[in-house]
């Protein structure tokens, strides 16, 4: 037996020159185990739930004010619509239309309320409130990844960990880059990446990367399987998600306002949308600047310490998690069975219900994210948050959750539920026209009346509370546009009070002609879901490139179609009617244009060029942002996410080494068992003469058998490369 020493690891050969081992290559620590029992959704006891070690009050007035004013101002526009279909005897289709209205109404009542609460604390309120930046614990910043570009993803962390260790705490910190990678190219160049930051940040990296075989569980197996083997280390975790960046100034206030707060278990920031430069990322981006804050500080006013987690940009306290966060399987197949997507929600939940806090810090400055380049991007995204939330319905009722969280899962299920509410009210309001119109009028009705009886409506109070209606859409906009009006830095960074102005109108408009679109497309999810679709797990698209446009033509023409038939009848009905629903007609109409226009980054630069839809962040852009795209381009010209996986094992037996190192160890295959994919995985090694044929014969999956299988890579090792020429291998 001979051993080789290359530049990152030892190889140990056996003397027949098959099945090599490795040396542990450090791209992991040791372990350090947690359990992380599966909880029960059906058994509970508030003898279970931890006592607290501080006094803590329930915001009970905000809640009051918040839920007492919806509730009033639900019952005031329940009462003004029963009005305007009650003017002669009332019909079934008027009694849906109340219905319906009344739950859109309530939905759109609570948001006006807790927008006013935010909006009465900014208000008078005004900066960050400083915090401690001293500590005394260790925290691990993990960045879970699935199929994402490495140059992006390593430029974010590298970027992170500059801005941490800038703080004097960086000591403090260590970096997991959980990879639930498929795709076997991205697998290697996040390996190459790996390897090539270890090297520049040097003994003291602190840095480690963990690949997965199987991703099981999606997201949340991802960090349960890290929690599992490695939280022991850690007393909090910052959860990021692949678009994530926090300034270290951020996550150190994080970390010491958790140190602080024995009780807290789940600390939530506010991040803010930055980077993005198509017309639709800069809506959302200016809509998420301005408007954001005014309804996440609601949201944190009156929910406390029972408030939500969203995933990512959070810091968790490790046992706690580990403890209370494991999650159950929903009986059943999916969409509404299986393992749970939208898992943040019931993290949050399931955490509360043991007693400890959950809260969210709106005014800490520095925590963003990146938003989908186009509608047709954030629809695809949508589609998987629709059957999470859908399916949030199994969850809400769990033994022993609270109030507040309940209430958490229902907003999150209305959010989705509303569009085809919204679509039946529509379609509800033309049946009654067309039972106004052509409907014959019934002469005997058991009241004595002269006259024959017709449904009708009193046009004034509906027109009365349409524009109520409106108004309370609309409050929440206008108060985070008049609060960025009067601070007048904010204002000056928006490009001024006519450009902010402007801005405003124009992310209004938008809003409106692209709110009919999304009501089809979230109806049609919910109808899916309900039918029992899956949607699957497909990684999100992050760049600021088009879509072409035949795909958006495919994806849009049902919804034109809609427009025209729609239009059509409406105005075949009555001009009044036709007047009444030209906005989702028109929206409908340029479905295909305005998807079209919303992934164009030409038109969103001309907008940032004439300081339109400008936000701070984009005046001035964040240090961390200009660090991590400069970082970006770095890495990029490396090439790691351009080249081909196989090739590059072959080629470098480094980036041989170091992959194999990395790898798990081999369990042992019992005699007689043979994997199909892999025995055709072998034979189309043992078959092919160069690593071109390996490489054009193998499929994706294949490659994968061949990635996670030590003796296939010998084999792959074995193939002559492109000229021809034996590879250089040390025996």
């Amino acid at each position: 037996m001979d051993t080789v020493t290359s530049g990152r690891s030892a190889i140990v050969v056996d003397d027949d020159g098959t099945a090599p081992t490795m040396q542990p290559f450090s791209a992991l620590p040791p372990e350090a185990r947690l359990d992380m029992p599966t909880q029960s959704l059906k058994r509970w006891s508030s003898a279970d739930e931890r006592k607290r070690l501080t006094t803590w009050r329930t915001p009970w007035l905000s809640r009051l004010l918040v839920f007492g004013s919806a509730l009033l101002l639900t019952a005031y526009g329940a009462r003004e619509m029963y009005e305007v279909v009650s003017v002669s005897r009332t019909t079934a289709l008027q009694y849906v239309l109340l219905v319906l209205f009344t739950v859109n109404f309530s939905w759109i009542a609570l948001a006006f309320t807790s927008a006013i609460l935010g909006f009465i604390v900014l208000l008078f309120k005004r900066g960050e409130t400083q915090r401690a930046m001293a500590l005394k614990q260790r925290t691990v910043i993990v960045m879970p990844i699935y199929n994402e570009s490495t140059a992006r993803t390593f430029a974010a962390v590298a970027a992170i960990r500059e801005s941490v260790d800038a703080t004097g705490l960086g000591e403090h910190f260590d970096y997991f880059i959980l990879s639930d990678t498929t795709n076997p190219d991205v697998w290697i160049a996040e390996e190459r990446a790996f390897v090539a930051l270890r090297e520049r940040l040097g003994d003291d990296a602190r840095l480690y990367y963990r690949h997965r075989p199987k991703n099981h569980h999606r997201k949340a197996g991802n960090i349960a399987d890290f929690v599992t083997r490695w939280g022991g280390h850690y007393e909090h975790m910052v959860v990021l998600d692949a678009d994530s960046l926090m300034t270290g100034t951020c996550i150190v206030r994080l970390a010491a306002a958790m140190e602080a707060d024995p009780d807290a278990g789940i600390i939530q920031s506010l991040p803010l949308i930055i980077n993005r430069n198509t017309l639709f990322a800069r809506l959302q981006q200016f809509a998420a600047r301005v408007y954001g804050p005014v309804i996440a500080t609601g949201l944190a006013q009156w929910a406390g310490r029972d408030c939500n987690y969203w995933g990512h940009n959070a810091i968790i306290r490790t046992r706690a998690f580990a403890a209370h966060c494991g999650l159950p399987d929903l009986k059943g197949k999916p969409p509404f069975g299986g393992h749970i997507l939208s898992h943040d929600f019931v993290e949050a939940a399931l955490i509360r219900r043991a007693g400890w806090a959950v809260y969210m810090l709106p005014d800490l400055n520095g925590s963003y994210e990146e938003s989908p380049p186009s509608l047709i991007d954030l629809s695809a995204r949508d589609r998987r948050w629709c059957q999470g939330n859908l399916q949030h319905s199994r969850v809400m009722f769990a033994s022993g959750l609270k109030w507040s969280t309940r209430q958490h899962f229902a907003t999150g299920i209305m959010a989705y539920m509303a569009s085809p509410f919204w679509l039946m009210q529509l379609v509800v309001g033309i049946a009654l026209v067309l039972q106004v119109k052509y409907a014959r009028p019934e002469y005997f009705t058991n009241e004595f009346t002269l006259v024959p009886v017709w449904p009708r409506f009193d046009p004034e109070r509906s027109l009365a509370l349409f524009g109520l209606t409106m108004a309370i859409l609309l409050a929440p906009k206008l108060f985070g546009w008049l609060l960025t009006l009067l601070n007048s830095a904010e204002r000056r960074a928006c490009g001024g009070g006519i450009r902010l102005t402007l801005s405003a109108i124009i992310e209004v408009i938008m809003s409106a002609l692209l709110a009919p679109i999304m009501m089809v497309i979230q109806s049609g999810s919910v109808f899916q879901i309900i039918a029992g679709r899956d949607t699957g797990w497909n990684p999100q698209r992050r760049d600021d490139g088009s879509i072409p446009f035949h795909d958006i033509v495919r994806r849009h023409r049902m919804h034109t179609a809609l427009g025209v038939f729609t239009g059509i009848i409406a105005f075949l009905i009555a001009t009044s009617l036709f007047a009444w629903m030209s906005p989702t007609i028109l929206g409908l109409l340029l479905a295909i244009p305005l998807s079209w226009a919303s992934g164009q980054l030409a038109i969103g630069l001309w907008l940032k060029r004439h300081k339109l839809l400008l936000t701070p962040e984009e005046g001035a852009p964040p240090a961390i942002a200009t660090r991590a795209n400069q970082l970006q381009g770095e890495f990029a010209r490396h090439g790691f996410d351009d080249a081909d996986g196989l090739l590059a094992i072959h080629q470098h037996p480094d980036i041989a080494d170091a992959h194999e190192a990395m790898l798990p160890a081999a369990v042992a295959r019992p005699r007689g068992q043979i994997e199909a994919d892999r025995a055709l995985a072998q034979a189309k090694l043992v078959e092919a003469r160069t690593i071109e044929e390996a490489m054009a014969w193998l499929k994706p999956k294949e490659r994968m058998i061949v990635l996670h299988d030590r003796a296939l890579l010998f084999l792959l090792k074995q193939l002559d490369g492109p000229s021809g020429s034996r590879p250089i291998v040390t025996r």
